[in-house]
């Protein structure tokens, strides 16, 4: 198979693995950076333009889209869609889970468990949002902030109020959740490819941080993952159409709650933690949905001849 990573760059570590592995079991890769494409679109003609060139025919793209560049990443894999390439997640799919308030609304649809969430553009709502969450102290958070940035735990009505303020001020839009004490700062990393979580590892947060994410200084260890965890993980990225996922959940006293659904989650902390390829496992995933989706097309002409066929009288 040919296949297209897009990244912004081909040192980082999840994207070396993602190469390495395709290349390991005898696929052609390219990494692509999203940036670098011109988008084409015509009446029954999508095209796809890389570095001014026309782009050959791939087999299958695999999105690594920062945060930064969502609108227009996303702009790219839909053209890639419409001219019939497997997307390892879709389009749509990325653009529920990097909305972290569309995210939440999807999975409350699906009785999947997740914090109390309250979102209002109204400073003078703020406290009666707080009572509503059981506040003080409670979490602000932007809808789209990555790696711990834009999180943060308000011990305080005033103290909520005036970062709510601050974030408003810079037109950032933001999401009032209950804290869950009794996380004591640590949550779970559920990776799922497919139908499968495949790793998972708990990470807990440094003395005085409350985020655990290891780009906060948390710690890792390899998890065996409780079945009711696996299978709010797996619900998760499901409604979202996500078939590649990490999945942030932290344990409550009501059970799994899911914090935050990522579409191209980092590989290094959680394969240097369970040891597990998750890269390797991704590549095994496309080679079977291409195959799939190569023999569903292969079966369409000899199904549309024999819709042709006179019916007999």
């Amino acid at each position: 198979m040919r296949l297209g990573i897009l990244s912004r760059k081909e040192s980082l570590y999840s994207t070396r693995a993602l190469v390495d592995a395709a290349c390991a079991r005898g696929h052609a890769v390219d990494v692509l950076d999203t940036l670098l494409f011109d988008i084409g679109v015509s009446r029954r003609n999508p095209e796809l333009f890389y570095g001014g060139k026309p782009v050959g025919q791939y087999d299958a793209i695999i999105p690594r889209i920062g945060a930064s560049i969502t609108f227009f990443g996303l702009a790219v894999v839909r053209q890639f869609e419409m001219m019939g390439v497997y997307c390892v997640n879709e389009s749509q799919a990325i653009a529920r889970s990097r909305d972290k308030l569309r995210c939440l609304q999807i999975l409350s649809r699906h009785d999947i468990g997740m914090p109390p969430t309250v979102y209002t553009r109204q400073a003078d709502h703020v406290p009666g949002c707080i009572d509503r969450v059981d506040g003080p102290p409670v979490v602000v958070k932007l809808l789209q902030g990555t790696q711990g940035i834009g999180v943060v735990l308000a011990e305080s009505t005033r103290a909520a109020s005036s970062v709510i303020e601050a974030f408003h001020g810079l037109d950032q839009n933001i999401l009032i959740q209950k804290f869950i004490r009794e996380s004591k700062g640590a949550d779970i990393r559920a990776l799922v490819v497919g139908r499968r979580v495949v790793a998972a590892m708990r990470r807990q947060a440094v003395a005085g941080e409350f985020r655990s994410n290891i780009h906060r200084g948390g710690t890792t260890r390899k998890l065996r993952l409780p079945a009711e965890y696996r299978k709010t993980a797996l619900a998760a990225a499901r409604v979202l159409g996500l078939r590649v996922a990490g999945v942030d959940m932290i344990e409550s006293r009501e059970g799994p709650m899911v914090m935050e659904v990522n579409s191209s989650p980092g590989l290094e902390g959680i394969q240097k933690t369970t040891g597990v390829d998750v890269a390797r496992v991704i590549i095994e995933h496309i080679e079977r949905e291409t195959g799939r989706v190569g023999k569903e097309r292969a079966r369409r002409p000899a199904a549309a001849k024999q819709r042709r066929k006179p019916v007999p009288r």
